[in-house]
């Protein structure tokens, strides 16, 4: 397993200086962070407005070269595209394949629809299956994977709700970001028994933790609780168990870092690769 940063986390930094950092502190790859517009001249820098290392799919395709070029030359691989784009904006979908080739990426990410109370779920899954059979055959053309994401809110927050969804796809252009951060606010299921189920379409692990905090207690005395995220040792997620699992099922991608707690990221960056390390 090769340990990556997803570049949501380093909102501070230009492209330039995250492979710089990342290369000396001995990081392998990094995901890019890719939005369709770019939003400039933002006031806030934080994750997600005025993030510095966020690509535009506007102009993504001319800046290929470049962002594949300062990336080789510091000896990093570009594990993964994270776009946030829905499974029905096939031309945007073909576009970000297009210059995935570019860059010899081998996957994108999309996401999966939302689900909310009063939604259908089964609707949801139909037509999401239905346009992951057109999403399926734009990756066969490029040789592209689209990895669908376990996140809370939509309609694959576990293992097994992912797979009844891509199962129906080949494993080599449909897959799985797999995410016990996510997975601790809904879908926790017993790790190694997901990620055998998942089998070959586990492509790719988004590190992270998350943990419970009472945030209110009415005049019953009832508890009320909510999730937030946590720092990497001191979330729920136990991630030697995830990466026990991991081992077991003999998962060889990347480990990509996307870790949301209150560490200033230079000393994240600097922590969380040496903890993950101890856990190889």
């Amino acid at each position: 397993m090769k340990i990556s940063v997803f570049t949501v986390i380093t909102p501070e930094f230009t492209p330039e200086q995250v492979v710089k950092r990342l290369a000396h502190l001995r990081y392998e790859g990094v995901e890019w962070r890719v939005v369709t517009v770019l939003e400039e001249n933002e006031q806030e820098t934080s994750f997600w407005k005025g993030n510095k290392c966020t690509l535009s799919l506007e102009t993504l395709e001319e800046k290929a070269d470049y962002i594949r070029g300062i990336t080789e030359a510091v000896g990093l691989e570009i594990c993964n595209l994270a776009t946030y784009l829905k499974p029905n904006e096939f031309g945007k979908i073909e576009k970000a394949m297009q210059v995935a080739k570019i860059m010899e990426c081998p996957q994108i990410r999309i996401n999966a629809p939302s689900y909310e109370r009063g939604n259908s779920y089964n609707s949801l899954f139909q037509e999401t299956r239905k346009n992951l059979e057109k999403v399926e055959k734009i990756a066969s053309k490029y040789g592209i994977k689209a990895l669908l994401e376990l996140h809370m809110g939509n309609i694959i927050p576990s293992a097994s709700a992912a797979h009844r969804l891509i199962s129906f796809f080949d494993p080599r252009y449909i897959g799985l970001i797999y995410d016990p951060g996510n997975m601790m606010q809904e879908g926790y299921e017993n790790w190694h028994m997901g990620m055998e189920l998942l089998g070959e379409y586990l492509a790719h692990v988004h590190v992270k933790n998350s943990k419970w905090m009472i945030e209110k207690k009415n005049n019953k005395g009832v508890f009320f609780w909510r999730p937030t995220w946590a720092r990497l040792k001191e979330g729920i997620v136990d991630w030697k168990e995830v990466m026990n699992g991991l081992k077991a099922v003999g998962y060889k991608g990347y480990l990509s870092l996307e870790d949301f707690s209150d560490i200033p990221t230079e000393k994240k960056l600097n922590e969380d690769i040496e903890y993950l390390k101890s856990l190889k």
